[in-house]
C-alpha cells in the first residue's frame, strides 16, 4: 500500500498580490512580524451583514490560521461560513483606498461596498446611514 499526503482544503480566503504588497507594507511599518490580517463579518449593516478587518498578533480558539506568502490571515468559524472562496483586494481610488473583499457567496450587495446579503441573512438588515 503507497502511503498518500492528505488532501488540503483550499483556504477560506487568499489575498491578491495589491492586498499582499499592502499588508506586508503594514505589518513592516508597524514593526511586529507577528500581525496577520483579522477578517470578520458581523450581522447588521444594510444588505445584512458586514465586513470587518483589523490587524491582530494571534489567533482565537477555532480560527482557521491562513498562511500566505509569509503573511497571516485569521478567520473565525462565524465568518467562514459566509465568505469561503472570498478574495481579499487592496483598491485604490478616487474615493481614497483600502482592502476589500470580493466575496462569491454574496447574492446582493450595499454600495457602501461593505455590506453584503448571502440570500440567507436578510433579517439582518438595517436601514443605510443618511
Amino acid at each position: 500500500m503507497v502511503a498518500t499526503e492528505p488532501l488540503v482544503a483550499e483556504p477560506t480566503v487568499m489575498l491578491t498580490d495589491e492586498a499582499t504588497g499592502e499588508l506586508r507594507r503594514i505589518v513592516t511599518e508597524e514593526g511586529d512580524p507577528s500581525l496577520g490580517l483579522r477578517v470578520f463579518v458581523s450581522p447588521g449593516g444594510c444588505s445584512g451583514l458586514s465586513y470587518g478587518m483589523s490587524l491582530e498578533d494571534h489567533s482565537d480558539d477555532g480560527d482557521e490560521v491562513i498562511k500566505q506568502d509569509g503573511l497571516t490571515v485569521f478567520v473565525d468559524e462565524f465568518t467562514a461560513n459566509f465568505i469561503r472562496g472570498a478574495q481579499i483586494d487592496y483598491v485604490k481610488g478616487l474615493m481614497g483606498a483600502g482592502f476589500t473583499v470580493h466575496n462569491p457567496n454574496a447574492v446582493k450587495a450595499c454600495a457602501c461596498g461593505s455590506s453584503f446579503d448571502t440570500g440567507s441573512n436578510a433579517e439582518t438588515a438595517q436601514k443605510c446611514a443618511d
